[in-house]
């Protein structure tokens, strides 16, 4: 069984920045792939960014040029960082690693996820 714990939320002004960490326990397939996702509108996650077993990275639109993804893989440590926070960024954050993955809508497919993490971005 794989267990992700999120940290890292908060609060923080538009044009701030936040970063999220992720630790992982349990024995993960070395294939999987990472990444994040937020609740989104109507309650449908939407995929944030990805990392691939070979370290590649994909994002959304939305936050490309803006959040980056990494991962420390000998910590079992994902992490997000968030520059130039938006209020559209605002939203529960969750990380997971997931067998299979769309690359083109950003969609992860099964896999493990954490509990979710809050970050609020207003004046």
């Amino acid at each position: 069984q794989v267990n992700m714990m999120e940290s890292g939320g908060g609060s923080v002004q538009p044009g701030g920045s936040l970063r999220l960490s992720c630790v992982a326990s349990g024995v993960i397939d070395s294939n999987h792939y990472w990444g994040w996702v937020r609740r989104g509108p109507n309650y449908a996650r939407e995929g944030v960014a990805a990392i691939d077993s070979k370290g590649r990275t994909m994002y959304a639109d939305s936050v490309k040029g803006r959040f980056t993804i990494s991962r420390d893989i000998g910590e079992n440590t994902l992490y997000l960082q968030m520059d130039n926070l938006e209020p559209d960024d605002t939203d529960i954050y969750y990380c997971g690693v997931a067998p299979r993955f769309i690359e083109s809508r950003l969609i992860f497919i099964g896999g493990s996820w954490g509990q979710g993490i809050q970050v609020t971005v207003s004046s």
